[in-house]
């Protein structure tokens, strides 16, 4: 739990500056859709320290998105979720839409006032204090738009209805002859018991550090880092920006078939 000199205030004025980034004590709701005449699940990602808040933050839409079936990259998903911290976390609503390949990410901070500017590279908010958690260089949203220009998808940036920013990503998936798409089994490599019992927890927590599968797991510290090597050989899992390993496109087709 944070001190009292951790508590995340800000003065009357409203001022960045004031603002205390080590610690977000604030809960951000993914809302998903499975469809539009039913109401949402919701997932509550709870306060943390502000790297783990924004990977656990990640990983849980990317998850998400993708047991729902899109391909929406973690990358893009993880460069628009630290842009929540220009809004200092406050009020963050993530709506998974249209089966995954749609995501709406919104807030209720000071918005976007030059909604073209914030998708070139070097145009940035970013003050010294957030320099910690992000590179602050005015890249994020350049690099989601670029991808997704490349891929034929699209980044709209919005204001929300009384203050603050949505940022909107949709990415259809490539459309692949069905006599050409593989069976899961021949892509699936000859995994050992214990191999197999790690993928379902990626599955079900998102990203996971060594620490987090040795408490998950009970196995030694020496063999859950060899086993995870071994997932990483065979392309199952990969390291996220904070060194903890997140399912690729290919673990979760092999996770959910077990």
């Amino acid at each position: 739990m944070p001190t009292d000199q951790n508590i995340a205030s800000k003065s009357a004025d409203g001022n960045k500056a004031d603002f205390n980034y080590t610690f977000v004590e604030t809960i951000a709701r993914i809302a998903v859709y499975d469809d539009l005449r039913s109401a949402p699940r919701v997932i509550e990602i709870q306060p943390n320290t502000t790297a783990e808040f924004i990977e656990n933050l990640a990983s849980k839409i990317y998850e998400q998105a993708k047991l729902s079936g899109g391909t929406i990259p973690y990358t893009v998903i993880r460069e628009v979720s630290e842009n929540f911290i220009h809004a200092q976390f406050s009020e963050i609503i993530v709506s998974i839409l249209d089966q995954g390949k749609t995501i709406r990410f919104s807030d209720q901070g000071p918005g976007i006032a030059n909604k073209n500017k914030a998708q070139l590279p070097g145009f940035t908010s970013a003050i010294e204090p957030m320099k910690h958690y992000i590179r602050g260089v005015g890249s994020g949203l350049p690099i989601v738009k670029d991808y997704l220009d490349f891929s034929n998808g699209t980044i709209t940036i919005e204001d929300n209805l009384e203050c603050g920013a949505v940022v909107t990503v949709s990415l259809a998936p490539p459309q692949k002859e069905q006599q050409h798409q593989p069976r899961i089994e021949s892509l699936t490599p000859p995994l050992s018991a214990r191999e197999k019992e790690f993928l379902p927890f990626f599955l079900h927590e998102g990203a996971l550090g060594v620490t987090d599968l040795v408490n998950l797991t009970g196995m030694p510290q020496s063999s859950t880092y060899v086993t995870l090597k071994k997932l990483e050989e065979y392309g199952l899992i990969e390291k996220t920006v904070n060194q903890k390993r997140i399912l690729t496109d290919l673990g979760f087709q092999v996770a959910n078939s077990l």
